[in-house]
């Protein structure tokens, strides 16, 4: 027959889940983030690539998008 769990034993197995919460939570930071920055990048590189003259709105775009991935 088996022991039941010990009071502390309990309190380690409930605070492990939150741990692994944490940890998988700043995983998903940092691929919200690498996804933001890649779909900037995109945005940029099909702004660039646009033949036919951009408008002053697309212009102001491309450049404040710059301008942030060259300070980051």
């Amino acid at each position: 027959m088996a022991r039941p769990e010990g009071v502390k034993a309990a309190k380690a197995k409930g605070k492990k889940a939150g741990r692994e919460f944490k940890s998988i939570w700043e995983i998903k930071q940092k691929d919200f983030a690498l996804n933001d920055k890649l779909n900037k990048q995109k945005l940029v590189d099909s702004l660039i690539a646009q033949t036919e003259p951009l408008s002053e709105l697309e212009i102001a775009l491309k450049n404040k998008l710059i301008t942030d991935m060259l300070a980051s």
